[in-house]
């Protein structure tokens, strides 16, 4: 058993039409195989429920998994990971907009069968994408390299999950999700299926310039915590410059040279203060996800169901 997981949130204007691409990739190209489309509705304010509750009526592969409130897309596809994980032997996950190329997943499995526990699924080039994107990218990818956390160059959430490497990645207790790193870090037999991503048909991207950014602080603060030791070495660098300053204005007190320098001060005060703001703003990251990961709330409550084969899958 197969489940293909989609996160949907606000998806009405491609839902349909991905979900009959994936229904005729499957009848073509894994006929023999048993397959269900799990999309988990992330509490969206359009027809997406709707029609997922619709098409479940006339699909029977399709199943549906409706959030009471938005959570996020690592929380929603988190919980449609561990709604499959009774019935599956493997989990494939996927955005709605079907941006990845659904023509992979056969080859996904084949690398499954022969032995694979994850297969990443990893973009070639970045065509698509902008240039302040494709470039944002990157430095994304360096930087998290760079502070030591493990992460699959041009790689997101299309992914298969054995499920014994499903079942490692669910026992992880944190609140605050990253995937990416979180899969890097459980050490199966791993493989790669590179593809060329397409243009969105229709609607909005669901990861604004504003959420990209808060991704990326997640990563870096859920997996390093080298921010904390640059603190550090820059408190030192400010030791040794005040050192230096402190000597000059010695000197210049001995010999009689002393003058009012209120540029030389000013400027001190703003680099000093700017940076204790910096080194207090990044403690408090920390702090805030301690405190999001103490208080154990739920990650997400489901509402309802949708689909006649739960029990039967």
């Amino acid at each position: 058993m197969l489940y293909i997981v989609l996160p949907c949130y606000n998806e009405e204007e491609v839902l349909c039409d991905s979900i009959a691409k994936l229904t005729a990739m499957l009848d073509k190209e894994m006929p023999q195989e048993a397959v269900r489309l799990l999309c988990v509705d992330d509490g969206s304010r359009d027809r997406t429920w709707s029609l997922i509750q619709e098409l479940s009526q006339s699909n029977p592969r399709l199943l549906g998994l409706r959030l009471a409130h938005n959570v996020g897309h690592q929380q929603a596809l988190w919980a449609g990971l561990e709604a499959a994980l009774p019935h599956a032997e493997a989990v494939i996950s996927i955005d709605a907009d079907l941006q990845d190329d659904i023509q992979v997943i056969p080859r996904m499995m084949a690398d499954f069968r022969a032995g694979s526990d994850i297969v990443y699924g990893v973009r070639r080039e970045r065509r698509t994408d902008t240039w302040f994107k494709r470039t944002t990218a990157l430095a994304f990818y360096k930087l998290m390299q760079w502070m030591g956390c493990e992460s699959v160059y041009n790689h997101a959430d299309f992914r298969l999950l054995s499920r014994r490497a499903l079942a490692a990645l669910l026992s992880y207790p944190e609140r605050n999700l990253f995937l990416r790193g979180m899969v890097a870090q459980l050490g199966f037999r791993t493989s790669m299926q590179y593809y060329d991503r397409s243009e969105r048909l229709a609607g909005e991207t669901k990861y604004p310039l504003s959420k990209m950014l808060s991704f990326a602080l997640d990563g870096i603060t859920s997996f390093s915590v080298r921010p904390i030791r640059l603190i550090n070495l820059l408190g030192i660098l400010f030791i040794l410059v005040g050192l230096v300053v402190s000597c000059k204005a010695l000197a210049d007190f001995l010999r009689g040279q002393t003058m009012p320098g209120w540029t030389s001060l000013l400027i001190s005060l703003w680099l000093i203060g700017g940076a204790l703001m910096l080194a207090v703003g990044i403690t408090g990251e920390y702090i805030g996800k301690i405190y999001t990961e103490v208080k154990r709330r739920p990650r997400y409550f489901e509402m309802e169901r949708a689909g006649d084969n739960w029990e039967n899958s």
